[in-house]
């Protein structure tokens, strides 16, 4: 069965490149990002 979902690893890696644009947007979200614990539940607040 696990060859079913072996992949192999001969071809080449594409190495991708995010514009500056798409890096803001990502590191401005996350510091938006706010979780908060309550017992075993989580809350995602944007704080924007």
């Amino acid at each position: 069965m696990a060859k079913f979902y072996f992949k192999s690893s001969q071809k080449e890696e594409k190495h991708l490149v995010p514009s500056r644009r798409t890096v803001d947007f990502l590191l401005n979200y996350s510091k938006s990002l706010k979780v908060t614990e309550y017992g075993n539940l989580k809350f995602e607040t944007i704080l924007n």
